[in-house]
């Protein structure tokens, strides 16, 4: 189709009706009536000669011809939206929309953001957090930091670092526990990933318990709730180094549980923009200081003069 005959405002309309999964939220987000953007469609369509939607009472489902349509489109208008934004105030900058899950973003992210700032002063940074729960495309994003084993669909994923998961509780209440089996007496705080608990318990040797109880969304309102006291919580305790550090939570037993790791994910449809590639580059380079870092923290010291006097113990590979 010639670039002049191009029917933007039905296209428009279809990429946000696709997206939001609605013709009412579409009219509502391009502040037009539903009607409007009912007729917008058909009008693509007829010119599409195709379907791009089944109507179902319910809400709408996209056909193979719209599942190949809404990522190039949304692609598209993410693009020159950016762009358009570059040029606010008369400064050119690149926008980049990060979404990352609230534990990692607190816990290691935002203590080294400083650094990419200094080194990328071109970037301006939009930080969505969630609780690891988000759409990359319908939220808009660049790139998403993710919990997980790495497997999404229509999604480039790039390890980060591992997040082993154990127990942690409040000074008084870690006092009454001087074996894993007393965990069974207490409180356990659960995600809404249910075998988490389980999958301890059996790293420990021991039979899971029936779990019943509080539960939370979020790795960061589990230790709140367990540092106030209210039970023992299994979480990443690498994203928690402050909080231990501190003493308002102990970690009372060293067995921990890996169930994934922390990735760098974007949409493989996704072009990667210069600032994308600037932040993966970094944040890539921030985990290998910090694997160094940790080696050399963990290397004994030999004595001094003696055969060992003088080498370095090899760094362990980026995983």
């Amino acid at each position: 189709m010639d670039v002049s005959q191009l029917p933007l405002n039905a296209l428009r309309a279809f990429e946000a009706s696709a997206r939001l999964g609605s013709f009412t939220r579409a009219g509502m987000e391009l502040r037009v009536t539903q009607t409007a953007i009912s007729h917008q469609v058909k009008a693509l369509e007829a010119v599409l000669a195709t379907s791009l939607f089944e109507r179902l009472p319910r809400g709408l489902a996209l056909t193979e011809e719209g599942h190949a349509l809404l990522p190039v489109l949304t692609d598209a208008f993410r693009r020159v939206s950016a762009t358009l934004s570059q040029f606010e105030e008369g400064n050119f900058r690149e926008i980049l929309t990060v979404g990352v899950v609230g534990t990692f973003a607190t816990g290691w992210l935002l203590p080294r953001l400083g650094r990419f700032k200094a080194g990328h002063p071109h970037v301006d940074l939009r930080l969505k957090t969630n609780n690891n729960r988000a759409d990359i495309l319908v939220d808009g994003l660049d790139i998403f930091i993710r919990f997980g084993d790495g497997a999404w669909h229509g999604t480039e994923s790039l390890p980060l670092m591992d997040a082993p998961l154990a127990p942690v509780c409040a000074p008084a209440l870690a006092a009454r526990l001087a074996r894993p089996q007393d965990l069974t007496g207490e409180e356990l705080l659960r995600s809404y990933r249910r075998d988490e608990w389980a999958l301890w318990f059996k790293a420990a040797g021991l039979e899971p318990p029936s779990l019943r109880g509080w539960m939370f969304d979020s790795s960061l309102t589990l230790v709140e709730a367990a540092a106030r006291g209210v039970g023992v919580a299994l979480v990443p305790v690498a994203m928690f180094a402050r909080e231990l550090e501190e003493g308002r939570i102990v970690q009372p037993f060293e067995t921990a549980v890996s169930t994934g790791r922390y990735w760098l994910t974007r949409l493989k449809s996704r072009t990667e923009s210069a600032a994308m590639k600037a932040f993966g580059q970094w944040i890539l380079a921030e985990m290998t200081a910090d694997v160094q870092k940790n080696a050399k923290d963990q290397c004994p010291r030999p004595a001094r003069g003696g055969p060992d006097a003088g080498r370095v113990a090899a760094s362990p590979p980026f995983s």
